[in-house]
């Protein structure tokens, strides 16, 4: 029988692909699409509650009430990006607890100093390499299960350049680290130097940020470079804007939502897509009960 852990999943193939989510909604979608894991983006987090950029401005009980909210929805692996633990290597100890409550089932640390940036932003800056290994310490150390994974991700290409990324997370790695994730190569030779320099001993994820400063290279072609996991964290907050740019720019000028609907859930589409007909059969099982029924 197959171990249902997700460190079991990432030991074989196919390579796994964790579409972005930000919400229990979209994490029902892109689970009834048939993905296997999700990834809970802090950067689309900031995006749609905030309505402000990923630098840095999502707390804590922010990203853990999320967590909560989408995990209460959904049976999918739940891989989380943590930033950098909110704060030093404490911090990072009650970011594990909480978010393992929660329901991670990954937790992703980088090791970025303030003023933080989105990985695919200019004018990031690091904290040292010693110190981050002390906080993917603390993150190993913290969690309740070796089942909840921790992945420690590098900023370093953009600031220190392609070799100290790589002597950063060989540092991580002996720190504990159980999924290693090298920010923002430049080039699709960068992201096969990566797994010829890391090796194939462990878990490398890669991000597909669209327009962002790594080209997006297909899933198979990723897997057959050597990655276990890839992920595209804002996808969907840039499709869902793109389509409320045009929803409310065709509302403005029309009057009226005709011109979209083909673009659209009508009302009972929608409420069979959340699953209202079961939640009100459920009430009424409830409200019908008589003591003694099973």
């Amino acid at each position: 029988m197959t171990e249902n852990t997700l460190r079991a999943r990432l030991a074989r193939p196919p390579i796994l692909v964790a579409p972005g989510v930000y919400d229990p909604l979209t994490a029902l979608i892109a689970e009834q699409a048939g993905f296997e894991a999700l990834y809970v983006s802090g950067a689309a987090i900031a995006y749609t509650k905030l309505g402000r950029p990923d630098i840095g401005l999502v707390s804590l009980s922010e990203v853990a009430d999320t967590v909560t909210l989408i995990r209460e929805r959904v049976g999918a692996y739940l891989i989380v990006d943590a930033d950098t633990g909110y704060g030093n290597a404490l911090n990072v100890e009650r970011t594990v607890h909480l978010l393992e409550r929660a329901g991670a089932n990954a937790i992703q640390l980088e090791d970025q100093d303030f003023p933080k940036r989105c990985g695919h932003l200019d004018d990031k800056a690091l904290i040292p390499a010693q110190e981050m290994a002390g906080k993917i310490k603390a993150a190993v150390d913290a969690r309740r299960s070796r089942d909840t994974l921790i992945i420690a991700r590098t900023d370093a290409v953009a600031v220190e350049g392609f070799d100290s990324a790589i002597d950063r997370v060989a540092m991580y790695r002996q720190a504990g680290a159980d999924v290693l994730f090298i920010e923002a190569p430049r080039e699709r030779s960068e992201l096969a130097r990566v797994v010829e320099r890391v090796g194939k001993g462990m878990p490398l994820m890669a991000n597909m940020v669209e327009g962002g400063k790594t080209p997006i290279v297909p899933a198979p072609e990723l897997e057959a470079l050597g990655f276990s996991l890839v992920i595209f964290p804002g996808g969907i907050v840039r499709a869902l804007a793109k389509a409320a740019e045009e929803f409310y720019g065709t509302l403005k000028a029309h009057g009226t939502t005709d011109p979209f609907r083909a673009r659209m859930f009508d009302f009972a589409a929608l409420n069979d897509l959340i699953g209202t007909p079961e939640a009100l059969e459920r009430g009424k099982r409830y409200a019908d009960y008589k003591p003694g029924q099973n």
